[in-house]
């Protein structure tokens, strides 16, 4: 462990932590590292924080640990402090000043629906299929199973994670409809009018899970995809890189609450997590294997490290033996990774929408509002510009703070080529063949 090297006037100009033993939840995911890494690096104890990091069973445990305050903060999905925050599914009021990470996820049919989608698809001049691969090649399996009057079942970890979204996304984009919800009559199963059933299994189970024939393909984050390859009970098909270029993954969710009461404490600890992630991805990810042999304990992600390495150091597996270049897989720091955006906050709530989970139609200044109550780029940035002020990190790294508006500009790489403007979130609902638009309602 390092040692507490803060200067004396710095500690008091950043102002002393007011609560200085915590305890952070996660779940066994790689995209957990920077907190296992500010741990482990000494980065916590730098701000005099003394940290205790436990593993929760599911995402649900873990979001009321941090709202009964049994935990003080968290590695969480999204759309958890914005689904809460809005109350859906649980009400309190939960903040994010610190974004993990970029990309992560992928998603995993078993060999028996890759056999079944694999001939539809166009090869390389290799016999490899060509990348990436769409919904519209699993749209004649799915439509298959119906004639035969069985249900697809597919697997995402939690109503508001990304993992729902994407792989809902991808289906969606290949003519595949993935299901509404409708909380206002007490239906959140997510199924209604669906095509693909959609269901909640935890991370670590899916491999399992797919295995017992229970669902026929899954959306998750590393490294349960590359476990299906090692297992060889499954072929990842698409990672979420290939659906949303660069999106946003899990934030560090702490109860509003905590922000206002410890203050000083909550600014430090982004300290710690900010240098973490770049101590992740600095030098071309050169830390990377180190990265993998920490998370490959059983107290963090406890996968074999081949395992984690496979997506962690830049390549990812498909087809067993069918490993290909993906060096921006995982991302913790580049491209203002760790930057809390509105435009990202409002994405989620758009899908949240699209789907049903927000049941009416919310005006533009809604969905800015909400962002703005969940995401704090303000702490971010006091965070930030105190490291910098320390020369502890490069400015280069950083959005320009001064003419930062927590927009980014419109992202065009998604996979059915429908371009994202985040200062236009009702336009951009109605812009898709699939789902909810303006005026709509269950």
């Amino acid at each position: 462990m390092a040692t507490m090297f803060v200067p004396q006037a710095t500690a008091e100009e950043l102002g002393y932590p007011e609560k200085e033993e915590l305890k952070f939840g996660f779940i066994k995911l790689t995209d957990m590292a920077p907190i296992a890494i500010a741990y482990e690096k000494g980065y916590f104890e730098d701000e005099g924080l003394y940290v205790t990091i436990e593993a929760q069973a599911n995402w649900k445990v873990l979001l009321n640990g941090v709202i009964d305050g049994s935990l003080d903060g968290a590695h969480m999905l999204a759309g958890q402090p914005l689904a809460a925050t809005m109350g859906f599914g649980t009400k309190a009021h939960i903040i994010t000043p610190f974004s993990m990470d970029l990309n992560g996820n992928g998603i995993t049919v078993s060999n028996e629906i890759w056999k079944q989608m694999k001939p539809n698809i166009p090869k390389m001049a290799d016999g490899r299929p060509v990348h990436p691969i769409k919904a519209d090649y699993l749209k004649p399996v799915v439509e298959k199973y119906a004639s035969e009057g069985k249900p697809f079942n597919m697997g995402m970890v939690f109503p508001v994670s990304t993992h729902n979204y994407e792989l809902r996304y991808w289906l969606a984009a290949g003519g595949i409809h993935p299901g509404y919800y409708a909380p206002h009559k007490g239906d959140v199963s997510g199924q209604i009018d669906a095509e693909a059933l959609l269901s909640v299994t935890p991370p670590p189970q899916m491999p399992a899970t797919l295995e017992a024939g229970t669902i026929y393909g899954y959306c998750v984050g590393e490294p349960w995809n590359q476990q299906a390859v090692f297992k060889g009970i499954g072929v990842p098909v698409i990672t979420d890189y290939e659906i949303w270029k660069d999106n946003p993954e899990k934030v560090f969710g702490i109860t509003a609450e905590f922000a206002e009461k410890y203050p000083n404490t909550t600014i430090r600890l982004t300290r710690a997590l900010i240098r973490a992630a770049i101590w992740l991805d600095e030098n071309n990810n050169a830390n990377r294997p180190e990265a993998v042999k920490i998370l490959s304990q059983s107290n963090y992600v406890g996968a074999d490290y081949d395992v984690i390495a496979n997506s962690m150091t830049g390549t990812f597996e498909y087809e067993k033996g069918d490993k290909r270049d993906v060096p921006d897989f995982n991302v913790f720091f580049r491209y203002n990774a760790t930057y809390p955006y509105y435009s990202d906050a409002i994405w989620y709530l758009t899908q949240m929408r699209r789907w049903g989970q927000i049941a009416d139609d919310k005006s533009d200044d809604w969905y800015f509002d909400m962002a703005k109550k969940v995401y704090r780029p303000d702490i971010y940035a006091q965070a930030a510009k105190s490291l910098i002020k320390e020369k502890l990190v490069d400015p280069a790294g950083f959005p320009d703070f001064a003419t930062e508006t927590g927009f980014k500009p419109e992202q065009k790489e998604f996979i059915d080529g429908v371009s994202y403007d985040g200062t236009k979130p009702n336009a951009y609902i109605d812009s898709f063949k699939i789902g909810l638009k303006t005026g709509d309602k269950i």
